[in-house]
């Protein structure tokens, strides 16, 4: 009897291996492993290609905009404060998601068995 694939929302949020859930997915800061160090999954045709940084902006842009609006409404700064303020804020919300993101559009992309287009 064969083990049901582990969930792919679960997998991408821990960043582990899509079809095991047990080894890390990452070898270095954005890149892939090569393969599954647990279970053998072969990665090396990952490619999520741009999919994860757009969720990231759309959603970085939900939490920046509203605050920096209300930090105008309330406090009215200039212009350099908000570009000194808003501009590490938004690519520190960036950089905090984009893995995550990464390894969740894997991890359903492998789930989905989606691959390239053939025409």
């Amino acid at each position: 009897m064969t083990t049901p694939a582990p969930s792919p929302w679960l997998t991408g949020l821990h960043q582990t291996c899509p079809a095991c859930g047990r080894a890390p997915l990452y070898a270095g800061l954005l890149r892939f492993r090569a393969g599954c160090g647990a279970c053998g999954a072969d990665f090396s045709k990952a490619d999520t290609g741009d999919g994860p940084m757009f969720f990231v902006i759309l959603l970085a842009g939900l939490v920046v905009a509203p605050l920096a609006l209300a930090m105008q409404a309330a406090l009215r700064p200039p212009a350099w404060v908000h570009v000194l303020v808003w501009v590490p804020v938004t690519f520190a919300v960036c950089a905090g998601m984009l893995r995550v993101a990464k390894a969740l559009l894997f991890a359903l992309q492998w789930h989905t068995e989606a691959g390239e287009s053939r025409h």
